[in-house]
């Protein structure tokens, strides 16, 4: 490998590496923010809320940037921008505090939607590989984060603030390892075609986007909700918090394994219904025995979901014919599926609180789940849009 291609993967993975601490990093803080901001508990959920809300909305302006600048500028400026977000709302105050989330999540937005196709473009024999690499960074950043922001405050004693501006750091190195490539001529989907109709038309678009949604509808019901289910099932505070690393670990490596093996075929269908059904399993054994093999329940339903997730974003990297096409397609399906996704944590509680405990809320995940692989089976079905389709 040239030092060139070793610069460029190098940047690209440390890209993936900052898409989700910014938001992972808060939970563990919010107490304390909460105490030192003076904010209700509705106004620092509102925190994640915000940051969520900007996922969905945002990430539709990407193939307008990536038309005007190029998708290796588009994706400077958003680790730019992520950096610039963590360290603003470190700063005193609830206004800056909300605006540097808000800053931080529309860039991941823009983010979120150029990656799939960057692997498209930078790397078109090799976006099953890619894409797994990708998904495990993503994964693994959100990991890190949830686990490190505590000790890393403890050892540094710098509070929330510093361990937020901290934060920063990832993203500017990240910066600098892809300034090259974006100082390179821009050869991206500025100059093609636009295919936001001929996406928008196709049913197979509307099926990745369900897709898309309803699994990260079930992982952020989980990863808001889990530790809660296992604590009101007896397990002490401790092991819940562990059983929710588990399962973000095992996603990591389930999430850089699978899209290599589906992306050997030209049908993801036998992998999408295998995810879900993995994590029905899951869902199932916190149903009907939290208690008996908690351990097993969060390794299964670790490989569903970071199965769910890697397909997903092979299926939005693979159907297009052209990069220009990926970030349309990605764009439609991230910003639809984040904002169905966004309501998942919110009703799961509703459901907890009207029924007074877990068996209808997880029920109705079940049911969730059950839509997820009827969309997974149209959606893993071989097709192609893009060029032959506008």
């Amino acid at each position: 490998m040239s030092l060139r291609s070793a610069v460029l993967v190098a940047g690209f993975v440390l890209a993936a590496l900052n898409l989700r601490p910014a938001i992972a990093g808060v939970s563990p803080l919010l107490d304390e923010i909460m105490t030192d901001v003076g904010l209700s508990p509705a106004g620092g959920g509102a925190v994640t809320t915000v940051m969520v809300v900007c996922l969905g909305v945002f990430g539709p302006v990407t193939p307008l940037l990536a038309r005007r600048f190029g998708l290796d500028r588009t994706l400077l400026a958003g680790l730019l921008v992520i950096a610039a977000g963590v360290a603003l709302r470190g700063l005193d105050g609830a206004p800056v505090l909300y605006l540097g989330s808000a800053l931080a999540a529309t860039a991941i937005a823009v983010m979120n939607v150029s990656m799939p196709a960057v692997v498209k473009e930078h790397f078109p024999t090799r976006v099953n590989l890619l894409t797994g690499v990708y998904v495990a960074s993503v994964v693994a950043g959100a990991t890190l984060a949830s686990g490190l922001v505590i000790p890393i405050e403890h050892a540094t004693g710098y509070g929330w603030r510093g361990v937020s501006a901290l934060l920063a750091v990832p993203a500017l190195l990240a910066a600098l390892l892809w300034l090259p490539q974006a100082l390179r001529k821009q050869s991206g989907a500025q100059n093609g075609p636009r295919p936001f109709g001929a996406v928008l038309r196709s049913p197979v678009t509307w099926w990745v986007t369900a897709l898309m949604g309803l699994q990260s509808l079930t992982f952020y019901v989980m990863l808001a909700w889990l530790p809660t289910i296992f604590l009101e099932a007896g397990l002490p505070a401790d092991q819940a918090g562990y059983l929710l690393s588990l399962t973000n670990l095992v996603q990591v490596v389930t999430s850089l394994a699978i899209p290599v093996l589906a992306g050997r075929r030209a049908s993801q269908v036998p992998y999408v219904v295998g995810a879900g059904v993995l994590t029905v399993l899951g869902y199932l054994g916190m149903l009907l025995a939290p208690t008996a093999a908690p351990w097993l329940w969060m390794i299964v339903l670790g490989i569903g979901q970071g199965a769910s997730f890697a397909l997903a974003l092979l299926i939005i990297a693979l159907r297009p014919a052209d990069p220009a096409t990926v970030t349309a397609l990605s764009a439609v399906a991230q910003s639809v599926g984040y904002a169905i996704a966004a309501l998942g944590p919110l009703l799961f509680g509703f459901l907890r609180e009207v029924s007074g405990g877990w068996t209808v809320p997880l029920l109705a995940g079940l049911g969730v789940l059950m839509v997820q692989i009827v969309a997974g089976w149209f959606a893993g079905r071989p097709a192609t849009l893009g060029k032959a389709n506008l």
